[in-house]
């Protein structure tokens, strides 16, 4: 089995205060790291997930994403107050449906520019401004959390679908450009993963038919998505750079 150990190590995670993000937060605190939580508008919730982990000197950071000058003053106060970043997780990301023979021009238009400033744009920022400092201390881990509809598709999410498979090709030139630097780049993408988020529909009547695309007749529970981050932010995956994990149970498979 393995140990992580990230004891001296200082972790930023987008989108903290919740579901994968509030998980990732929780398992690299138990394994010794110091943690960065961002988060947006969930105020309360993110301090009680601060409140919630293990060690010391855990801080919090605001920002909306889709704004370039508050993402670079959120990378600048995590920095200030941790000293460097180690490992960064973009995790944070918004889900609209928004599907097209339903919707408005107007409401389609402005449903593709908060998806794409959000789950891409803030994710490429908050990653060039994080990476400055890697590069100068020649090491540093970047994860970035995709979606399955990256490849499979989401028809009534068309946006959101977009934003993830661009976050995939993306992660996949900055391996290649930051991999000289002792820098490596990776995405994680989830299929249905029980959150807050997803727990109308999947204790809906829709919820068994979803459980049912998994041959394990379940989904994904944060802390194995969790799981998978801390093994690729951990020393011996550094050959995995450039890689897109799936950690969709078998629901959707490609080669």
């Amino acid at each position: 089995m393995l140990n992580f150990n990230f004891s001296g190590k200082n972790v930023l995670i987008t989108g903290a205060s919740r579901g994968i993000g509030k998980a990732v937060a929780t398992a690299f605190a138990q394994a010794g790291a110091r943690v960065a939580l961002h988060y947006h508008q969930q105020t309360k919730a993110a301090e009680r997930v601060h409140q919630s982990l293990v060690g010391e000197g855990h801080i919090l950071v605001q920002a909306d994403l889709a704004n370039p000058v508050a993402v670079e003053q959120m990378v600048n106060q995590a920095i200030a107050q941790l000293g460097h970043i180690d490992v960064l997780v973009n995790n944070a990301g918004i889900y609209q449906e928004h599907p097209l023979k339903e919707i408005s021009y107007e409401d389609w238009q402005a449903t593709w520019q908060q998806t794409i400033s959000v789950n891409l744009l803030g994710a490429v920022n908050v990653s060039y401004c994080v990476a400055q400092q890697m590069i100068e201390r020649h090491n540093g881990r970047i994860i970035n959390v995709t979606s399955r509809g990256a490849f499979k598709g989401e028809p009534r999410a068309t946006a959101y679908a977009a934003s993830k498979a661009g976050l995939n090709a993306f992660s996949q030139s900055l391996a290649l450009h930051l991999a000289p630097h002792n820098i490596f780049v990776t995405a994680v993408a989830p299929g249905w993963v029980a959150t807050d988020m997803s727990q109308a529909i999947l204790e809906s009547p829709a919820g068994e038919a979803i459980r049912q695309q998994s041959p394990l007749n379940r989904v994904a529970n944060p802390q194995e998505v969790a799981h998978t981050i801390l093994f690729l932010a951990s020393e011996g995956a550094e050959m995995l750079t450039g890689a897109i994990l799936d950690v969709n149970g078998a629901s959707y498979l490609r080669s």
